[in-house]
Order: structure tokens, then sequence, then C-alpha cells
């Protein structure tokens, strides 16, 4: 999630993989605004899951194409960004919570990990295979002003024909 970290590569399948063996499930037909509006859906649902008052960082989503498929055909979502507790110590709290929600609703935790960054930051790694959605969450409990960095991640989704995919 930083430079600073040196962390292994998130678990995530966000449920079956698809036939090119990426790991990244299909998760159907959408258009970059459907599947663009679930992420953000799902972003909202963890900030929610944390249960402490917090600010979230401003970034949106972003489209990329899928791993050993045509670009023009599939893409997938992502939405990276930080949630800061307006108390430091609720930082703790909130990946208690987040551990708690994250086993409900078809969530699934599938891994959990302290990182070999020098602060062994906690990772959480949660899929939701009905929505084909993954999540990666790093406590940064250690820092001056403690956070979470979240990413929130969609299966691959073909674009409907006719659909020009915007890649950002």
């Amino acid at each position: 999630m930083t430079d600073d970290d040196i962390t292994k590569p998130p678990t995530t399948s966000a449920g079956t993989p698809d036939e090119t063996g990426s790991g990244i499930p299909d998760a159907g037909t959408a258009t970059v605004d459907e599947a663009v509006a679930s992420v953000k859906a799902v972003s909202s649902q963890i900030y929610d899951f944390t249960g402490v008052p917090g600010t979230a960082s401003k970034p949106g989503p972003g489209v990329k194409a899928c791993s050993g498929k045509d670009p023009d055909k599939h893409f997938q979502v992502y939405h990276p960004w930080n949630f800061k507790p307006d108390s430091g110590t609720d930082n703790d709290v909130a990946m208690k919570n987040l551990r708690e929600k994250l086993s409900t609703g078809g969530w699934v935790i599938k891994d959990s990990y302290r990182d070999n960054s020098p602060h062994k930051s906690l990772n959480l790694i949660a899929d939701n295979d009905s929505r084909k959605m993954s999540v990666w969450i790093v406590a940064y409990s250690e820092r001056a002003t403690p956070s979470l960095g979240i990413e929130v991640a969609s299966g691959c989704y073909r674009a409907p024909e006719g659909e020009t995919i915007k890649h950002f």
C-alpha cells in the first residue's frame, strides 16, 4: 500500500478463478459505470464496517485490464483508499470490527498476517464470492497518524457489446 512496506502480495481470489488461471473470477457483464458503482458500494460498506468515526481519502476507483484477457473487452475495477479514525486509538478497534464484519454477509476472511515492514503491520484479506469482490486492508497502527490502507478489487468484468472501456 505504501513504498516503505514490504508485504507479500494479497492472496485474493474474490471467488473462483477464471479460465485463464489468473485467480481473478469472472464477474459477469457490466458497463464501466455499473462496475464502478458496485465497487464504490462495497467501499462504503467497508467504511461502515469500521464502526468508528473517521475520514476516508477522496481518490475514486480506477479501471484496469484483466490479466491475460483482451483489454478492449474485459476490465477490473479497483479502489485504493485510506481510512483515518478521528482518534488514533480507534485504529485497532476499527480493525477488530472489520475482522468481525468480514466474517458475515457473504464475506470470508482468506488471509490474516503481519507483514515484514518495520512495524509488522496487520494485513487482512477477505472475499465476497457472490459479489465477486475482494478487499485488502493494512493497519498502520504504529505510525504517527494511525490509519488503515484499504483496497477493494472486483472480479473481471466483460463489457457489453459496443461499450468502450476507458482505463484510468
